[in-house]
């Protein structure tokens, strides 16, 4: 598995797969051909279908057109084996002639592919890469799942996961100041200032999950309006681990130190789906993405309250297990509806995921590894029309924008 920097990036939202990934193929092609006179960019499956929803034009336009006349071609009814997310760049020559091609992949949390090789990412540094392997170690040597992460990743990861934490706390902050009306033909209105508000007038419980529910809708409105986030595991999905960890060290003064740990497990949980299955929306559906942020979220809470590695394993079993078959059906292509209320009920379901666990010895039947592995085959036999082509789903009574 690679390094959790490929896990964790900091950018702007919408769509890590559809605006992040996209933006980084377009600069790494003008960085190869600086010469060219025009550029011709093919869009396919997924990418095409809610491109212009999740801005996948304005990301390739910005970065190419400075340069040189772009024209973008869309065919969203075109599915490439290798993964949906698929884009041929061409570069042409002063009598039009093509002078080179690349296809790439977009294939989540901001990662390119090409021909099954990560384009830019780090080398693999950790030795496991199965929930069960890393257990066995913890209980073998008395450690625990971030100290795994502190033995494979360079001595500045922590500066790192400061960065991203900083990054994190931010987005909640502003979103929480922010009101009015998201960007997009919906007219959806921000929530997370109310719910801040209203929750404030409520006691103990409600107050708890009300406030969980505002700095999740926080982030996930931000990352709607193109604002800074960090992926986790992507854009879409940006909101839950965010406001599990902040709401906790509000609620129960962790320090920073512990929240960067949590920070690391939440990340090696996501590495381990990422490895062994998908976090793309497009190709797994949205259990790949809330489902995954959600199963984070509840690692990261159960090692702060104290779990062992197998409650903290149980926990994050949990928040998967029960995201299973989620559909990726994004109104008019847009990262809002159901994307932001998704991030809200599954930061509330990864608290609840961790009190569950904390409750048994961690022992059950069903393994985290095996929650994986279902979880890649829903996905693979879930139809096209529910993997964020928003042809399905909430999103089939919606048409998309022109």
């Amino acid at each position: 598995m690679k390094s959790i920097r490929e896990l964790y990036r900091i950018g702007t939202g919408p769509s890590s797969s559809h605006t992040m990934g996209p933006r980084k193929a377009a600069e790494i092609f003008l960085e190869k051909h600086p010469e060219a006179k025009a550029f011709q960019v093919t869009l396919y499956g997924s990418l095409a279908a809610t491109g212009k929803g999740h801005m996948t034009d304005v990301a390739i336009l910005d970065t190419l057109q400075p340069h040189a006349p772009v024209e973008l071609i869309w065919k969203a009814h075109i599915f490439f084996p290798f993964h949906p997310n698929g884009m041929t760049f061409k570069s042409l020559n002063e009598n039009g002639k093509v002078t080179d091609e690349w296809t790439v992949f977009s294939v989540g949390g901001g990662a390119l592919a090409e021909e099954g090789h990560d384009k830019g990412a780090t080398p693999d540094i950790y030795n496991m890469s199965r929930m069960s392997e890393i257990l066995y170690w913890c209980e073998r040597t008395g450690r625990n799942y971030w100290e795994y992460v502190q033995q494979c990743e360079d001595e500045d990861i922590w500066d790192y996961l400061a960065e991203v934490w900083k990054t994190m706390k931010e987005s909640i902050e502003r979103g929480l100041d922010q009101e009015g009306v998201l960007p997009g033909p919906l007219n959806l209105r921000r929530k997370a200032s109310t719910y801040y508000i209203k929750a404030k007038g409520y006691k103990d419980n409600l107050r708890s999950r009300g406030l969980v529910f505002s700095y999740a809708l926080a982030v996930s409105e931000e990352n709607a309006s193109g604002g800074k986030i960090v992926t986790a595991p992507t854009c879409g999905s940006c909101g839950v681990v965010p406001a599990v960890l902040y709401h906790l060290q509000k609620s129960r003064d962790f320090s920073d130190t512990r929240i960067l740990r949590a920070l690391a497990t939440a990340g090696l949980i996501g590495n381990i789906v990422k490895h062994n299955a998908s976090i793309s929306g497009a190709e797994a559906g949205c259990q790949a993405e809330v489902g995954v942020a959600c199963s984070m979220a509840s690692a990261a809470a159960s090692q702060l309250f104290g779990g062992s590695p197998a409650q903290i394993e149980y926990a994050a079993e949990m928040g998967l297990e029960h995201h299973l078959g989620m559909t990726c059906d994004p109104v008019c292509g847009l990262v809002q509806i159901p994307c932001i209320e998704r991030n809200a009920y599954a930061a509330a379901r990864a608290l609840d995921a961790n009190i569950y666990s904390a409750f048994t010895d961690g022992n059950h039947r069903v393994s985290f590894d095996k929650v994986v592995e279902v979880m890649k085959q829903t996905g693979h036999d879930l139809p096209s029309l529910y993997k964020e082509t928003s042809e399905g789903g909430l999103a089939k009574d919606y048409q998309q924008m022109e």
